[in-house]
């Protein structure tokens, strides 16, 4: 009777063979599905190892989630301050404006740098253990909104400083969040499979994302004319991480359109980035135990 139970506990079998999994999308499909809910309890394992690890190992702790948006906050509103930069008018007071904004975009790049850290730090473990890889993805992701719920203290004491009166859209702001949680980790995702062959991918994401910045409306509101005003309105970040901020002060969305046309891609985006990711993995982990 035991060894009956056993035998019913025990995963199904998973056969391998030469065909594309391509040709049989509906069973590709299931196994997706299946192989993620198999690998939430490992995500969270994976997930408090590294948040225990990240702040254990550092003497600031959990005060670095808060000192590069307060850093960066300080830093430009001394430059607009002096007349150095001009931002023009902003819908709150400006050092509130960049803390919330440096938070989203830190959470942006958090997504996307997480799958990249995630693959490769586990390069080691993915050659000698048969685990769902999505259990990686998983646990970067709550990383992420661990990290932003940290971040999100320094947010509310900014808005008691400064009596920023909150509209009712702000709790529409989770929903705006993971969408670009959702981006991030799109293009996280996309890069994992080189960031594993090649550590020029993570390299190239920090000088990437350095430049990205200047692009996306963090430290100044969205330019309305201009060559520079049609590259920050093309960056997919934009729409976004201007509709979180509006739902979370004006409550007026400006860019309804670029928000849900920006979601749908990246949703669409996700899910075909996953399938490749599925694909090109054993590829990638038989190249590097080789």
């Amino acid at each position: 009777m035991n060894h009956k139970k056993v035998l019913k506990s025990q995963p199904p079998e998973v056969i391998y063979t030469p065909e594309s999994q391509l040709r049989r999308p509906v069973a590709l499909f299931q196994q997706m599905w299946r192989d993620l809910l198999a690998s939430r309890e490992l995500a969270w394992r994976l997930m408090i190892r590294d948040i225990s690890a990240q702040y254990r190992q550092s003497f600031l702790g959990v005060a670095w989630a808060f000192l590069p948006p307060i850093v960066m906050a300080a830093g430009f509103t001394l430059a607009n301050d002096a007349n150095v930069i001009n931002v023009g008018t902003t819908d709150i007071p400006y050092p509130a404006y960049v803390t919330f904004s440096t938070a989203l975009w830190q959470t942006f790049t958090e997504a996307l740098n997480g799958p990249v850290q995630a693959v490769t730090v586990a390069k080691p473990m993915l050659s000698r253990v048969n685990f769902p890889r999505e259990a990686l993805i998983l646990a970067k992701v709550g990383e992420v909104f661990f990290n932003f719920a940290i971040k999100l203290i320094l947010i509310v004491a900014l808005y008691i400083w400064f009596r920023i009166p909150i509209s009712w859209t702000v709790i529409l702001v989770p929903v705006a969040l993971i969408h670009l949680v959702m981006l991030g980790t799109f293009f996280g995702i996309l890069l994992a499979p080189l960031g594993v062959l090649y550590q020029d991918v993570s390299r190239g994401i920090t000088l990437m994302t350095g430049f990205w910045l200047f692009l996306t409306p963090v430290i100044y509101p969205v330019p309305s004319q201009g060559t520079f005003g049609f590259l920050v309105k093309l960056n997919p970040v934009t729409p976004l991480l201007v509709t979180v901020r509006e739902l979370a002060t004006t409550g007026i969305v400006s860019d309804s359109l670029g928000f849900w046309v920006v979601s749908g891609l990246s949703f669409v985006g996700l899910l075909l980035t996953w399938i490749g990711f599925r694909l090109a993995m054993p590829f990638v982990v038989e190249r590097v135990s080789s």
